[in-house]
């Protein structure tokens, strides 16, 4: 909301010498947010002119301009009376000589920013410009220049023009949550500087009360609203008021453009511009008629299926069923609240006009301005909540303004009204609950003069109070609200700042802490996380998010960000390829990159989605929630890693390293390992990977995930040269297991004893297979079995390879012998031998 000073100063007193800053501080003593301090961008010398005399002059490009003789006031410092006459030239006509004009003159900067400088021009030096409306920033008319005589001003030549025509009033904005609806207005923002600052405010909508009570008859007005919105009526109230003969060629004052400029309204002609000034000044919109367009009496009612409306902007909109509409004989003239319609819109030439001054439902309004995406001054007010008791106040004011201004007649005898119904019910609010929510000990003379201050009725009451609120504060409804204007009122800095002290034991969960782990081990281990948008294509979910390729069921969105990726994603792995493509593009070629997110797996078969939207303002039971859980697809999340390029740069000494499969499975055992699990691989396939180099990970016999070299043709699509390494591992069934695994075991103090053994064994048997049989046979001295070495070659009969493990044993009770040491390994070679057929390389 945008403030002009000036204004505000009409409705409370601002000190003469309070700066805008001054302001803004004081409004956010009560709770608003500061935003920004707007000026009309233009300085002087900009002086009221007189036109002595011009001559034309026709040019040769068929443009007629017009050497004027200026008379800009006296002359500076001659003491005798000369005048300062300067000449100017002027391309406009509009103007005959005794005319008085605003002269911007050199050294003067106009909106733009547009210095004025004296230059030459069509043979003459132009001392100086004479400005039009729209130079000057009053309005966006341009036919000609500024003209004082049509704005019924004689000011004496030579008249500072910026004070004159006010344009060197400031606004400053202030950001308006939606719980404060009446703050958009002048009259709601001196009412809380008031509150600020204790200077006098004056209501502008004083009187409302009795304005009420009037319903004259006249123009026939009708609510048939045949399907309300929660059973509340689409119109509570609905004030007409008649004013004819109006002139709507008069101009706009300019003291009301410029209110309107800063306030961010721009000027349309005086009989909008006063219907938009009196909706900033009270906050209630107000809609004007050309009345003698309209057919028949006005009728507020839902509309039918398939009706359409032509709006002000010119879109033929098609309606819908809730849309609440003003309606005439022929039809929808409107829609209610939001946005006029435009044949009876008032023009050039109205000379009658119809003023509305309603009372919508705000959850109607809210609803048919977001269904047909049109924003308004009138729906943004009407949403939030607009003072039932203002529109008489309001339409009145519109009444006297086209009389006094477009030299209008009230017409008292066919203005009409619908009487208000509005009641509310009083808040019951026991002594000591304030004090006790917000932590301050307010006496209860302090609470009663809070709520008395904000408009409240404040009856005293056995055990506390009763208040009614006040009518143009709609979030007032229980005794919380009403704590909070308390603490707002008396100021939040009277409320300690006190850290609450946590529970012992309290923290990061066990799976936090997990999953932080993993994220600190892989950044340790050089790896860059980066985080990205959970959307992708069908193709990619079916190319990562199966082992087979396969489609499967992937939850698709009705409202995407990006209509080429609808589809919430079954891998991290095709976020991590693009924002590889992405750093490739830019010639970072070397990449070590991780995600932890969340993939969305829905079951096959299983319809998602919610049937129906809960009601708002009521917590939903224990079933609907439980219907909301099971509307939503299994989110599990995962972590991934990427590996492409080198993993040691080319350096003096020392070549470069191309990443592999090897350092793949390294980040894989990093991250497991920081999880706190023990893994085994096993040779798998994928669609998306090289079916060599492929491997399933396990965790306690559990599929965690897998890793794996993509497929040339993979990585080639995805435009990235050389090979690409991913892994992508549940990490919540890793944090799961991990939590299921208690491990207790004694340190032994005694030395181990290491031995090598070399095995030849098939090509086609698993090394981690004849890991395992030495970990069995070896038990219980063996500890550790490490493959080191993996050679196929000379010396080995074909179809045979020769596996190198080291082999660590350990004793709790002594130290082992070499001979002990032996027995467990041969033991363990025994077992391989006996699967595998394996035997010790000689």
């Amino acid at each position: 909301m945008r403030v002009p000073l000036s204004w505000l100063r009409e409705y409370v007193d601002v000190a003469a010498e309070a700066t805008p800053e001054d302001v803004l501080a004081a409004l956010v003593s009560v709770g608003f947010e500061e935003e920004d301090v707007h000026r009309f961008e233009l300085s002087g010398p900009i002086v009221v002119g007189q036109v002595i005399e011009f001559t034309p002059e026709p040019q040769s490009n068929g443009k007629t301009i017009r050497w004027c003789q200026v008379d800009v006031g006296p002359s500076t410092g001659s003491g005798t009376g000369e005048r300062d006459i300067r000449g100017i030239v002027c391309g406009a006509g509009n103007f005959f000589e005794g005319d008085k004009v605003v002269v911007t003159l050199p050294g003067s900067v106009l909106p733009g920013p547009f210095p004025i400088a004296a230059r030459k021009t069509y043979g003459h030096v132009s001392d100086g410009m004479i400005a039009s409306a729209k130079e000057l920033g009053l309005g966006s008319e341009h036919s000609g220049i500024l003209r004082l005589v049509e704005l019924g001003i004689d000011a004496p030549v030579g008249t500072d023009a910026i004070a004159l025509l006010g344009l060197d009033d400031i606004a400053v904005e202030i950001n308006v949550t939606p719980d404060r609806g009446y703050a958009l207005s002048l009259r709601g923002v001196a009412r809380e500087y008031s509150h600020a600052t204790g200077a006098a405010f004056r209501d502008p909508g004083a009187g409302h009360d009795a304005a009420v009570a009037r319903t004259p008859e006249g123009f026939p007005i009708a609510v048939d609203d045949g399907a309300p919105i929660r059973g509340r009526q689409g119109a509570s109230q609905f004030v007409a008021r008649i004013v004819r003969d109006v002139d709507p060629s008069r101009p706009t004052p300019p003291w009301m453009i410029t209110r309107l400029s800063l306030a961010g309204i721009r000027s349309l002609g005086v009989l909008i511009d006063i219907t938009n000034y009196v909706m900033l000044e009270l906050g209630q919109p107000i809609h004007g008629y050309d009345l003698d367009r309209l057919q028949g009496g006005i009728t507020v009612r839902r509309a039918a299926q398939g009706e359409k409306l032509e709006t002000l902007d010119g879109q033929v909109r098609t309606l819908h069923a809730e849309d609440l509409l003003i309606t005439d004989e022929s039809g929808p003239i409107g829609l209610a609240g939001v946005m006029g319609g435009g044949p009876t819109e008032m023009s050039d030439a109205t000379r009658n006009v119809l003023i509305e001054a309603a009372t919508f439902d705000q959850v109607s309004i809210a609803r048919t301005a977001r269904r047909h995406k049109l924003p308004s001054e009138a729906s943004r007010r009407f949403e939030r909540g607009v003072d039932p008791l203002v529109a008489h106040v309001a339409a009145e004011r519109v009444a006297s303004l086209m009389v006094e201004l477009a030299g209008g007649t009230l017409d008292t005898e066919l203005g009409g009204s619908l009487p208000s119904t509005y009641r509310r019910d009083p808040i019951t609010l026991p002594a000591g609950f304030v004090p006790g929510l917000i932590g301050v000990a307010y006496t209860d003379d302090e609470i009663v003069r809070a709520l008395r201050l904000i408009g409240g009725t404040v009856e005293e009451r056995e055990g506390g109070w009763a208040v009614i609120a006040p009518s143009w504060r709609p979030d007032l409804t229980d005794k919380w609200t009403l704590a909070e204007e308390v603490a707002r009122i008396e100021g939040y800095d009277r409320i300690p700042s006190v850290l609450p002290t946590p529970p012992s034991g309290r923290g990061l969960t066990s799976a936090q802490q997990g999953r932080r782990r993993v994220a600190n081990a892989l950044a340790s281990a050089g790896f860059v996380e980066t985080p990205s948008f959970p959307f992708t294509t069908e193709e990619q979910n079916a190319l990562h998010g199966s082992p087979s390729g396969d489609s499967l069921p992937s939850v698709k969105l009705a409202n995407p960000l990006d209509g080429l990726a609808p589809f919430l994603r079954r891998s991290l792995v095709p976020a991590l390829l693009q924002v590889a493509h992405r750093n490739v593009s830019r010639g970072i070629v070397d990449l070590a990159l991780f995600e932890t997110g969340t993939v969305f797996l829905p079951k096959p078969g299983v319809q998602y989605g919610t049937p129906s939207v809960p009601p708002l303002a009521v917590r939903p039971d224990a079933a609907t929630l439980a219907a909301l859980d099971a509307s939503i697809p299994p989110q599990r999340r995962h972590v991934a890693v990427l590996l492409t390029g080198h993993t040691v740069a080319k350096q003096p000494g020392q070549p470069a390293v191309v990443a592999d499969l090897a350092d793949a499975v390294d980040a894989v055992r990093v991250l497991t390992a920081a999880a706190g699990l023990d893994i085994e691989l096993v040779q798998a396939q994928r669609a998306a990977l090289h079916p060599g180099r492929t491997a399933r990970v396990l965790a306690s016999g559990h599929d965690i995930g897998y890793v794996g070299e993509l497929l040339p043709a993979v990585s080639a699509a995805a435009d990235l040269p050389g090979r690409v390494l991913v892994a992508e591992l549940d990490l919540d069934a890793m944090i799961e297991l991990a939590q299921s695994r208690v491990v207790a075991a004694s340190l032994s103090g005694f030395p181990a004893a290491t031995q090598d053994v070399s095995l030849t064994v098939p090509i086609d048997v698993a090394a981690g297979d004849v890991r395992a049989a030495l970990l069995e046979g070896g038990t219980p001295l063996i500890e550790g079995a490490r493959l080191v070495d993996d050679y196929r070659g000379q010396g080995l009969a074909e179809g045979t390879k020769s596996l190198t493990f080291a082999l660590r044993f350990r004793a709790d009770d002594r130290t082992l012998t070499a001979a002990e040491a032996t027995e467990a390994k041969l033991a363990g070679v025994a077992v391989a031998a006996d699967r595998f057929g394996a035997a010790i390389r000689d």
